[in-house]
């Protein structure tokens, strides 16, 4: 039996559209965690409800915590940093950031707690967090999932974790630490990837009133716990990126309202790369408008710090003047799927030129031909290589589905795009 597909209709012209994407599953899981540790009720307005936001909130409830859920307002009743079941069976589904936020968490309980996840989830890297859990108390049965935490609470003091891997295991630790009896200070082994989200992380710890000093290598959290509040979450950066990238493949203009100046998504850097492209960048303190110009022209990007926005990119890339080469992302091999390798296979397949390196890829604009896209079950290869059908005929994504992790509406928002009147 075939896979499901979707077929992408190419637009008629340059686009005019205002798109309000989903809210943001960092800003959302990162928000998740400190209600849940907070002494009281917290509101959460916006939040993203997506497949990795439904894993974290779970996982918080089968440890105890009490959650309501009404459209995109989460209500959480947190437990004052308890942990109030001695006993749970959690399952992070593909979500890396409930992976790594959510053993920390059942790490401050008393009891045993069992991790798992997909098969791919099994494969993404646990060790180093481990690693710090243990010098920090907690036996851990094994390195990657799934593993058992057997906890007698965790007291803080002193970590050392990488982060060269990912940045969400400093995240996690960071995120639990008011929790812990005498704080946290925690040392950077490695120089970060994704270094924003380690400070959207803080910025979230602020917003729930958690005291943080935090530098370049190191991180002191003061004990105390969080104090419950009303948050409002902003849309996704990641996934605007995708209508930003329309715009420049496109023509036109792609306006995205309650996101500009004032984010700290770290993604959001990705329209200063488009602008390096030749697309034209507006912005205000809470709106981001991208508008397309033609031709684009390749560029030379390291992507470390927003690496989740590389496939879209590349695709961008793929309809430059110029060669494109991408530095700086090695570690995306091991998400959801290989978003090195995996790219650079999809945009051959679609005729492009491109080829892999030790840590990124290199597109050279060409021909493209028709062709049914591989997504390897990972959302952002999916919606990435969706923009290529806006302007080419016959492309069809395969699991369409997939893009549920983070973004269940994806294809409806992206078929509803609306063109210049001037071109219909």
């Amino acid at each position: 039996m075939p896979p499901e597909v979707a077929s992408i209709e190419p637009v008629s012209g340059p686009l005019d559209a205002t798109v309000v994407p989903p809210g943001s599953k960092s800003i959302t899981n990162r928000a998740l965690v400190a209600a849940a540790l907070a002494g009281g009720r917290s509101t959460l307005h916006g939040a993203l409800v997506a497949d990795d936001t439904e894993a974290m909130v779970d996982c918080l409830r089968r440890l105890g915590i009490a959650i309501a859920t009404t459209g995109t307002t989460m209500v959480v009743d947190g437990a004052g940093g308890r942990i109030p079941v001695a006993t749970a069976a959690l399952d992070v589904r593909q979500s890396g950031t409930t992976a790594r936020f959510v053993a920390p968490v059942a790490a401050l309980g008393h009891g045993r707690y069992t991790l798992d996840g997909a098969p791919r989830m099994r494969e993404r890297p646990m060790a180093d967090l481990v690693g710090a859990l243990r010098a920090l108390g907690a036996t851990v049965s094994g390195d990657r999932l799934p593993f058992t935490i057997t906890a007698t609470g965790l007291a803080g003091g002193r970590a050392v974790v990488a982060a060269d891997a990912s940045s969400q295991f400093a995240s996690g630790l960071l995120l639990t630490a008011p929790a812990m009896a005498e704080g946290l200070q925690l040392r950077l082994r490695s120089a970060s990837v994704s270094r924003p989200y380690l400070a959207l992380t803080v910025e979230v710890m602020r917003a729930f009133d958690a005291h943080v000093v935090a530098g370049r290598e190191s991180f002191t959290v003061a004990p105390g716990g969080y104090r419950p509040t009303t948050f409002t979450i902003e849309p996704d950066a990641s996934a605007a990126s995708y209508f930003f990238a329309a715009a420049a493949i496109c023509g036109g203009t792609v306006r995205v309202p309650g996101l500009g100046r004032r984010s700290n998504q770290g993604d959001l850097a990705f329209v200063d790369l488009l602008a390096r492209m030749g697309a034209t960048v507006e912005q205000t303190d809470d709106t981001t408008t991208v508008t397309g110009a033609a031709p684009l022209h390749g560029i030379e990007a390291d992507m470390a710090d927003l690496s989740d926005t590389a496939s879209t990119l590349a695709v961008v890339a793929a309809f430059a003047s110029t060669p494109t080469r991408v530095t700086g992302i090695g570690f995306v091999r091991a998400k959801e799927s290989d978003r090195v390798g995996g790219v650079v296979r999809e945009l051959q397949r679609l005729g492009v030129d491109a080829d892999e390196e030790a840590d990124g890829f290199v597109v050279r604009p060409g021909a493209f031909r028709p062709a049914r896209v591989h997504t390897y079950d990972d959302h952002r290869m999916a919606m990435s290589f969706a923009l290529v059908g806006l302007r080419i005929p016959g492309v069809e994504i395969e699991d369409p589905a997939c893009v549920a992790k983070t973004f269940p509406d994806f294809f409806s928002t992206l078929a509803g795009l609306t063109v210049r009147s001037d071109s219909r």
